[in-house]
């Protein structure tokens, strides 16, 4: 009975996570902002993929089953050569530390036997509903001043996955809950139609989570004595909490 009851309490514990915001893209957000800070700036922003996409991106969306499932920029964000910076930006959400940010990005790849580098960062602005976008160019992050990932940061033609690859950041540095933004930046210098840099890049099944470890779950919500024990363990639930 006492092994059962541990199983009961840790199983339950383990379910104690909370999505705080997922997006599949399988219809574009229209709550997500969007804002191409490129120069010279051109045509092309975020948005929903096409079935014109999937030569670049052989096998179409990470989740979903329609190939149109997924976000993407590309190359066109600047005017023939210039330095890309094209800005897709979440609604606001109550963040705290120990919060895990993942999705799914890879690039695509039109070029045939030529790879073009692509970058991409993930950024945080701690101003909620007022931020601030990026509005003074390709160099301008407005409040977006936390950088959490930057993914191929050097612009090189290998590190920049051409695979559905997950990524993941962890929230510090918050003093308290806090309302947040968050954006993917397409940052690419010397890119553009007539540039060194710069293809296409997509992400997939982003996600906001708060886990709850069992550890923290049990000690929080379960009282266990005596402390040491023999033979006989006594657990008892806290704040009215049954299982």
């Amino acid at each position: 009975k006492l092994l059962l009851t541990l199983a009961l309490v840790l199983a339950y514990g383990a379910t104690q996570a909370q999505n705080l915001a997922s997006e599949n893209f399988d219809v574009f957000p229209a709550t997500w902002t969007k804002t191409n800070q490129s120069v010279p700036v051109g045509t092309n922003s975020w948005g929903q993929a096409t079935a014109s996409q999937s030569t670049y991106f052989v096998g179409g969306a990470y989740n979903g089953t329609s190939a149109t499932s997924y976000a993407y920029v590309f190359f066109q964000s600047v005017a023939n050569v210039g330095d890309i910076s094209n800005w897709l930006i979440t609604p606001s959400m109550d963040l705290q530390n120990g919060d895990v940010i993942s999705f799914y990005t890879r690039k695509g790849l039109s070029g045939g036997a030529n790879v073009y580098a692509d970058r991409m960062e993930v950024r945080i602005s701690t101003n909620g509903d007022f931020t601030q976008n990026p509005s003074l160019g390709a160099e301008d992050e407005g409040d977006f001043t936390t950088l959490a990932l930057s993914i191929n940061p050097d612009l090189n033609t290998e590190d920049y996955p051409t695979e559905w690859t997950q990524y993941s950041y962890t929230v510090s540095g918050l003093s308290s809950l806090t309302s947040c933004k968050i954006a993917f930046r397409y940052y690419v210098t010397d890119g553009g139609i007539q540039g060194s840099n710069s293809d296409y890049i997509a992400i997939d099944a982003f996600s906001v989570d708060r886990p709850l470890a069992t550890d923290s779950f049990f000690a929080s919500n379960y009282a266990v004595g005596p402390n040491p024990a023999t033979d006989v363990v006594n657990i008892s639930a806290k704040n009215n909490n049954t299982i």
